[in-house]
């Protein structure tokens, strides 16, 4: 993640550990999720059944929602 994000790797640790300091600027938070976006998922929003993230394409070659 750290490559993929640009974000060091200390920073991702602290953030994994759930450390109190562990904290993501916007702009690094930006870089982690378009990471994730970049390796095949995508975020979604609360809606009710809450928030969550899955796999843009699905093994079946489906997407979005069932």
């Amino acid at each position: 993640m750290a490559e993929a994000s640009g974000v060091s790797k200390s920073t991702i640790g602290a953030f994994e550990r759930r450390e109190e300091t562990a904290r993501l600027t916007t702009m690094n938070n930006r870089a982690v999720v378009e990471a994730f976006e970049g390796a095949g998922l995508e975020f979604i929003p609360e809606n009710g059944g809450g928030a969550g993230i899955r796999f843009k394409v699905r093994r079946d070659g489906t997407r979005g929602e069932h």
